[in-house]
C-alpha cells in the first residue's frame, strides 16, 4: 500500500502526518526540524511513500535537499497554491495543516517548486549580501543628507568617492555636529569597503563563467544581471519553453475572466523580485543607451503606441526570453534581423 506523508515545517518543530492511498490517518508526529529527526519518522520500513509534501520557506532546501538524498520522494509546494487550499480549514493549527498537505500530496493537488542547486544557492547569496549593503549605504547617505539640511548645510550634487570629504567639509566649523557625523561616516566607510570587496568576488565570477559571458552580449545586460539571471533560473531545461520565463518572472498580465468579464490587468508581479527588478533595470538601459538593434527598435515602437513605461516593461519580458533561449543554444546575441534569419 502506498503511503503520503504531509511536513509543516518551523523553525523548532515539523509537524508529520502520514496517511495511506484511501486518505487514513497512519501517524501523526511532531519532531525537531532536523534531518535526522525527520528520517527517523519516515524511514520506517512499514511506510512505501509515494510523495511527500512539503512547503517552500526558510527550511526547505535544507530539508528537502537531506530528504531527496536519503532517497524519499520528497516535493517542494508552492507556498500561495498550498495556503489557498489550506485556507478552507476552519481552526488553523500545525496539526491541520500537515494533514492538508499529507491529503494535498495523496490526490496530486499541488504545484511543485524548484529547489536550486547548492551553486545556485550560494549565488544568490552574494547577490543577496551585496544588495543589502548597497542599500544601507544609500540609507545612511541619504539620512546624512536629510539631517545636514535641517541646519542650512547642503550636500549637493556629489559622487560616492568624494561624499566623506563633503561632509567633513560642511561640518568642519561645527565640532558639536562633526561628533554626530562621525559614527555614521566611520560605518558607511566600511559598508563601501565591503561592497567593493563583494562587488569583486561577483566580477571574478562572472569572468569565469561562460554562461554569463554570453548573456552580456544582450544589450543592456551586465555582471550583475547576468549572474542574478543564472542564479534565479539555475537550470534552464526546467523551462519547456523560452516564452514560460516571462511567466515566472511575474512579468506577463494577470488574467480575470468568469462569465461575460474577461480582462488583462498589470503585469502579475510573481516569483523572483530581484530579478525582476534586474531586468527592468537592464531595459531601461538599453532605452538609454545610444547602440541600435532589432530589439530596441521593436521596444520603440511599443514605445510610440502605449508609452514608455509599458514598453520598458515589455523589453524586460522579451529579453528574459532571448537571454534564456542564449542559454539553451549556446549563441550570441544578434544585433540584426538579418542575422537571426541566417543562423535560423
Amino acid at each position: 500500500m502506498d503511503h503520503f506523508a504531509g511536513l509543516d515545517v518551523s523553525v523548532k518543530d515539523t509537524s508529520v502526518c502520514v496517511v495511506d492511498e484511501t486518505g487514513r490517518i497512519i501517524r501523526e508526529v511532531k519532531v525537531a526540524s532536523e534531518p535526522e529527526a525527520l528520517l527517523a519518522v519516515l524511514k520506517n520500513p512499514a511506510y512505501h511513500f509515494k510523495r511527500i509534501g512539503l512547503e517552500a520557506g526558510p527550511l526547505s532546501q535544507w530539508l528537502f535537499s537531506s530528504l531527496a538524498e536519503a532517497g524519499l520522494p520528497v516535493i517542494c509546494v508552492e507556498t500561495r497554491h498550498m495556503r489557498a487550499v489550506l485556507k478552507a480549514q476552519i481552526n488553523k493549527t500545525d496539526r491541520n495543516d500537515a494533514r492538508g498537505m499529507a491529503q494535498m500530496m495523496r490526490v496530486g493537488l499541488y504545484r511543485p517548486v524548484h529547489v536550486k542547486t547548492l551553486r545556485s544557492q550560494k549565488l544568490r547569496m552574494l547577490l543577496t549580501h551585496r544588495q543589502l549593503l548597497l542599500s544601507k549605504a544609500i540609507a545612511l547617505e541619504n539620512d546624512l543628507r536629510g539631517t545636514l539640511r535641517n541646519f542650512g548645510l547642503k550636500v549637493g550634487m556629489v559622487g560616492k568617492v568624494k561624499f566623506e570629504a563633503r561632509i567633513r567639509e560642511l561640518v568642519e566649523s561645527l565640532p558639536d555636529l562633526a561628533v554626530l557625523v562621525e559614527p555614521i561616516l566611520i560605518v558607511r566607510r566600511v559598508l563601501r569597503e565591503q561592497i567593493v570587496i563583494l562587488h569583486r568576488r561577483l566580477l571574478a565570477i562572472v569572468r569565469d563563467d561562460e554562461v554569463c559571458q554570453r548573456l552580456m552580449t544582450t544589450p543592456g545586460v551586465g555582471p550583475v544581471v547576468s549572474l542574478t539571471y543564472r542564479a534565479t533560473v539555475d537550470i534552464p531545461a526546467r523551462f519547456r519553453k523560452s516564452k514560460s520565463v516571462g511567466a515566472v518572472f511575474g512579468l506577463t498580465c494577470a488574467k480575470y475572466q468568469s462569465g461575460e468579464v474577461d480582462w488583462d490587468g498589470r503585469i502579475s508581479r510573481c516569483g523572483d523580485g530581484m530579478m525582476r527588478t534586474m531586468l527592468y533595470e537592464a531595459a531601461q538601459a538599453m532605452m538609454r543607451s545610444k547602440k541600435w538593434s532589432w530589439l530596441k527598435a521593436w521596444a520603440m515602437q511599443i514605445a510610440r503606441r502605449r508609452g514608455m513605461k509599458k514598453a520598458i516593461v515589455a523589453l524586460a519580458r522579451r529579453l528574459a526570453v532571448i537571454m534564456h533561449r542564449i542559454w539553451v543554444d549556446g549563441t550570441e546575441f544578434r544585433w540584426t534581423r538579418e542575422k537571426a534569419a541566417v543562423a535560423a
